[in-house]
C-alpha cells in the first residue's frame, strides 16, 4: 500500500529476530568483526525475536482484509527499520523470505539512528530492542515501545491479533497517574471521582488503538464482529469502582471501543495476561513489563510519563 494509506510499524531488526549473539560480537569486537559474521552467516537463518510474532499477526490480519477489500489499501505495512549497515541486508532478506514474511520496505541507516527517518515513513507504530532510540521517537511525537522479549515460550493465536494496553500513560496521557505518585492513592481517587465526565487527555498509544479499530470496523461492515481478527485489551492497575468509570467515558468520547476492560485493583498484571495471551502488551511501568516477561508474555515498555522519573530514582 502507499504509505499514505496504509497503518504503518516499523520494527528494528533486533526486535524481529533474535540477535543477542550477534549484538555481543559488535559490542565485545567492533564493527567489522560484526559485519564480517554476519556475511559469512548470510545463509544462516535467524531465529524469531520479540516482535516476531506479533508481525505475523499484522500480516494474518492484512490476509483476511485483502479477502474482504482487494483494493483497497488501509491495512499494514511493515517497515524494517534498523542502524545495521547494508552488508548485512541479505541476511536479513534471507530470513524474512525464510519465514514468508512480506516486508517491502528497508531503512538500513549505517550506524546512524534510525528515528529521523520514522516521520518521513508516516510510521505510526515504531519497535525497537534499544531503549535510547524508543525515547527519541517518543519525544519527537512517535508511538514507541521497547520490546522484551518472555522468558518462556507460549503459543500465540494464529487466527486473531491480540494487543493489550495499560491505561495511564500509554493510551492516556499521565495526568492521573501524577496525582498518584505525588499525592497518594485516596487523593488519586477523590480526582478521578471528581473528574469522572471530564476526559482524560490522550497518551503515546492512543494513535495505534485508533488505528486498531479502524480495521476492527471494516470487519464489523462485512458482518465479521464475531469472527474479528483483531481483538483489543485495556490491562490496567486502576480500581473499577473507585477510578473505572472515568477511563470507560474517556474512550467513549473518543469514539473508541476496547475489547475487553480488565480492572486489576493493583493486583500483579502477569496471570491476566498468561490468559489473554497477547501477541503484545504495552505498558509504561518496567514492574510491570518484568512480571509479565516471567509468566511467558512479550511486553512492550513505553517510556512516557512521570513513572520514568520514579523508575529511575
Amino acid at each position: 500500500p502507499k504509505p499514505q494509506n496504509a497503518i504503518t510499524v516499523a520494527v528494528s531488526s533486533r526486535a524481529l529476530f533474535n540477535l543477542v549473539e550477534e549484538q555481543k560480537i559488535y559490542e565485545e569486537q567492533g564493527l567489522e568483526k560484526y559485519v564480517e559474521y554476519q556475511q559469512n552467516n548470510e545463509n544462516v537463518i535467524l531465529k524469531p525475536g520479540p516482535a516476531f510474532h506479533f508481525v505475523k499477526a499484522l500480516e494474518h490480519v492484512n490476509a483476511r482484509l485483502l479477502e474482504l477489500y482487494p483494493d483497497d489499501e488501509e491495512r499494514f505495512d511493515i517497515v524494517l527499520m534498523t542502524n545495521n549497515h547494508a552488508q548485512v541486508g541479505v541476511r536479513l532478506i534471507n530470513s524474512i523470505n525464510h519465514y514468508g514474511l512480506t516486508i517491502e520496505r528497508f531503512c538500513m541507516t549505517g550506524g546512524e539512528s534510525p528515528v529521523g527517518y520514522l516521520t518521513a515513513y508516516l510510521t505510526n507504530l515504531y519497535l525497537s530492542a534499544d531503549s535510547d532510540k524508543v525515547q527519541e521517537a517518543i519525544e519527537a511525537g512517535i508511538a514507541s515501545a521497547t520490546m522484551f522479549t518472555a522468558n518462556k515460550d507460549v503459543v500465540y493465536s494464529d487466527t486473531q491479533l491480540r494487543v493489550a494496553f495499560d491505561g495511564d500513560a500509554v493510551i492516556f496521557s499521565d495526568e492521573s497517574e501524577q496525582i498518584f505518585k505525588e499525592q497518594g492513592l485516596d487523593r488519586f481517587f477523590e480526582h478521578e471521582q471528581m473528574n469522572e465526565n471530564k476526559p482524560l487527555a490522550q497518551g503515546p498509544l492512543k494513535g495505534f488503538l485508533e488505528d486498531l479499530g479502524k480495521l476492527q470496523k471494516k470487519f464489523y461492515a462485512k458482518n465479521e464482529r464475531l469472527n474479528c481478527p483483531i481483538r483489543t485489551y485495556l490491562v490496567t492497575a486502576r480500581s473499577a469502582a473507585s477510578s473505572g468509570a472515568r477511563v470507560l467515558k474517556t474512550l467513549r468520547s473518543w469514539g473508541l471501543e476496547i475489547d475487553e476492560a480488565l480492572f486489576l485493583a493493583g493486583a500483579p498484571k502477569g496471570p491476566v495476561l498468561v490468559k489473554i495471551r497477547p501477541h503484545i502488551f504495552f505498558d509504561d511501568q518496567m514492574y510491570h513489563i518484568e512480571g509479565a516477561q516471567q509468566l511467558g508474555t512479550t511486553a512492550a515498555h513505553v517510556p512516557y510519563g512521570i513513572a520514568q522519573k520514579y523508575s529511575k530514582t
